[in-house]
């Protein structure tokens, strides 16, 4: 029980570090699945596969060579020069982004509870540094609330989707994209959610003493991210091409599944900001932690305020710049981690 119970604690923080934000709202599925048509079933059913072999083939390499960070794993790949620079980017990336969800913390609060942007803010903050304190087990144990609600949303939308009259348009719907577009798009989307996620995943494999553990827990945790693609595409394909239109088009689903369910959605939301903003923050502090000799909670506050300082003014035009070439070097990296081979001792 005890093994099965850390099966799930893995699997659960996997998903929980993927199925950020952006896939709540549905921006990410349409993105890169929904707008290619029925194509969006293989790409899925793709991706699920890659996430499941290279996720856990990330973790098994970090518990091989004890990692205690992403850095650790990046210099084993790709070399001590190299992979410090490529660590040092990710750092800088990984900041941005948490500036941006944390802002998005914020703007569900106003939004969506109609509170006050810098008490979202705040309490973001301080839940974090309090989770923190605990440790990767710290990360784990929110992502084992946060998941399962993420699930059962899932099914309620599969469920309401497949009484609706255009149910089986996932299978039909036409795009008119390119074959090359298509089948880059889940490649781009392992790649960069892999090497985001690697700022977690590597600290837990170093962490878990049993392989076995790892094994289940990746793939477990890979075929529920798969699913939860599914889902979204499921019900986004049902509303095309005019859900497209929508900055959230899955909050536009759920409003129609009633005041509960979009309650239950918004709350998600927001937990889902919080689940990878603390899992990033707990990764650039372990990152850190190996170049800056201080205590990790101080570290920890300094990530949080330079979040708190560039959240006021957002980080949206440099993550416009950042990005592109972060999936550049994403690309790199997935392949060089998918093509890597153990090294004769």
């Amino acid at each position: 029980m005890k093994n099965a119970f850390n099966v799930l604690k893995i699997a659960f923080t996997y998903i929980g570090t993927v199925v950020g934000a952006g896939f709540a709202t549905g921006r990410e599925i349409l993105q890169f699945f929904t707008q290619y048509g029925k194509w969006g079933i293989l790409t899925i059913l793709l991706t699920t596969i890659l996430l499941m072999w290279l996720g856990t083939k990330m973790m098994l390499l970090a518990h091989r060579i004890k990692a205690a960070s992403y850095e650790d794993l990046n210099r084993h790949l790709f070399g001590d020069s190299f992979g410090q620079w490529l660590s040092l980017f990710t750092l800088i990336v990984l900041i941005g982004v948490n500036s941006v969800m944390l802002a998005g913390a914020g703007s569900v609060f106003v939004e969506h509870l109609g509170m006050n942007y810098q008490i979202g803010l705040w309490f973001t903050l301080i839940g974090t540094f309090v989770l923190l304190r605990r440790g990767i087990e710290g990360v784990m144990q929110l992502n084992t609330v946060v998941v399962p609600m993420m699930i059962l949303l899932s099914i309620a939308i599969i469920a309401s989707t497949a009484s609706s009259p255009s149910a089986m348009r996932f299978i039909t719907i036409t795009a008119d994209k390119s074959l090359f577009t298509t089948w880059a798009s889940p490649l781009l989307y392992t790649a960069f959610n892999l090497s985001m996620a690697q700022a977690v995943l590597v600290p837990i494999g170093g962490h878990t003493e049993s392989r076995r553990t790892i094994i289940w827990g990746g793939i477990i945790g890979g075929a529920g991210i798969g699913f939860m693609l599914m889902a979204a595409h499921f019900a986004l394909s049902a509303f095309m091409p005019g859900i497209g239109q929508f900055d959230i088009p899955m909050g536009s689903i759920a409003a129609q599944l009633g005041t509960a369910i979009q309650l239950f959605y918004i709350v998600l939301i927001f937990m889902e900001i919080f689940s990878t903003f603390v899992a990033d923050v707990y990764g650039v502090t372990l990152q850190l932690k190996q170049r800056i000799n201080i205590q990790p909670y101080v570290i920890s506050i300094t990530v949080l305020m330079i979040c708190y300082v560039t959240s006021q003014f957002g980080f949206s035009s440099l993550l416009s710049v950042l990005y592109p070439t972060f999936g550049v070097f994403s690309l790199l990296w997935a392949c060089v981690l998918a093509s890597y081979r153990r090294r004769p001792a």
